[in-house]
């Protein structure tokens, strides 16, 4: 498996070669945040035309077709009708909060999304409580939604943004459990380190049965966490017009249109991190041909080919199951997702103790 470190190393030693040493790291962390910002922007616009192209499959539709090869000129297009909408002000709204909270929702957006390691080398924030950075940074999220409702001066914004305040903040609960019970396994919570611990199989497989209940109750949770169907309640168009973003317009409703669709694909990639490997290989034991085969596939392929077949499931889920009330959502989360995450924690530690793993 390429390490990426060495090419990172070889363009800092010549860096330092020709300028001071803070100056070059200066310019790396520039550089890696322009990359960082333009990654972001690729990921949003991949899928959104992803959605749009799944969604149409399971209703037996075609999806955009007319604007580029099969469609996919149309969101570079719809990105360009949003920058040019006008801004609109609403009145008598707190124009400082109204105008701040969109921001600091795709902050906590590109915050989270810096934790995710797309191969061995290319780790933006790897610390050693990566873990606890990322659900930190990712809560962050929450403060602008709450925000974006209440200085809209909208009953149905601010009912919207309370319904998504309580079903973040209570399935934050499950994800962290479930990660936690893969803590529990590795003894780290680096991202890299826990990605390294598989090479010789991925937790999902070798994770015995909690590792699989885990992740299964994080595939519930990630979806309500990034409100999406069935748990997209705080944004029923019926009800609520639109949710926390109905008195949005132009630019500011696009951030919270890309942050939504970049926290599915964070989300993935946290599930594709902990429980798929990451960037390791599928391995066979006793197949040796095929696993040189694997190993011959770039690690950052397995990555992005692991997070998007998770991408895909949560859209499936999406476009199968009828939307719930947000009593029923809060019930599964406090009555049967968090008793059941804790046990399951319970028996991780079990399996751990008594070296029961595979």
């Amino acid at each position: 498996m390429f390490d990426f470190g060495v090419v990172t190393s070889w363009i800092h030693t010549q860096l330092t070669s020709v300028m001071p040493e803070g100056l070059a790291v200066f310019l790396e962390c520039v550089a890696i945040g322009v990359c960082l910002l333009l990654l972001y922007v690729v990921i949003a616009i991949i899928m959104i035309y992803m959605e749009r192209k799944v969604c149409a499959a399971f209703q037996c539709r075609l999806g955009p077709q007319r604007v580029g090869p099969w469609g996919s000129v149309q969101v570079f297009c719809d990105v360009f009708k949003m920058l040019t909408k006008e801004i609109i002000i609403i009145r008598h709204s707190d124009k400082f909060l109204y105008n701040l909270a969109p921001y600091i929702v795709i902050l906590a957006s590109v915050m989270a999304f810096a934790c995710i390691p797309i191969n061995r080398g290319m780790e933006i924030l790897d610390f050693n409580v990566g873990i606890l950075f990322f659900m930190a940074a990712s809560s962050i999220g929450v403060v602008g939604i709450l925000l974006a409702g209440w200085s809209s001066n909208n009953k149905f914004s601010l009912i919207g943004a309370m319904r998504s305040g309580a079903q973040m903040i209570s399935y934050e609960l499950s994800i962290g459990l479930s990660i936690l019970t893969i803590v529990v396994l590795t003894d780290t919570m680096q991202f890299s380190e826990i990605v390294m611990r598989q090479a010789d199989g991925w937790f999902i497989f070798k994770g015995h049965i909690p590792a699989v209940i885990a992740f299964i109750i994080y595939l519930i949770a990630g979806n309500a966490e990034v409100n999406r169907g069935p748990f997209d309640l705080p944004e029923a168009e019926s009800e609520l017009t639109a949710g926390y973003h109905t008195e949005y317009s132009g630019m500011h409703f696009g951030l919270f249109y890309v942050a939504e669709f970049v926290n599915l694909f964070i989300i993935s990639s946290i599930a594709a991190t902990v429980f798929l490997g990451g960037w390791m290989p599928l391995h066979i034991p006793g197949l040796d041909g095929f696993n040189a085969v694997m190993d011959a596939i770039p690690g950052f392929i397995w990555f992005f080919a692991k997070a998007l077949f998770v991408v895909w499931l949560l859209m499936w889920i999406k476009w199968t199951f009828p939307r719930l009330r947000i009593d029923q959502i809060l019930t599964l989360e406090w009555k049967y997702l968090v008793p059941i995450g804790l046990l399951n924690l319970l028996l991780m530690v079990v399996v751990v103790v008594f070296k029961l793993h595979f």
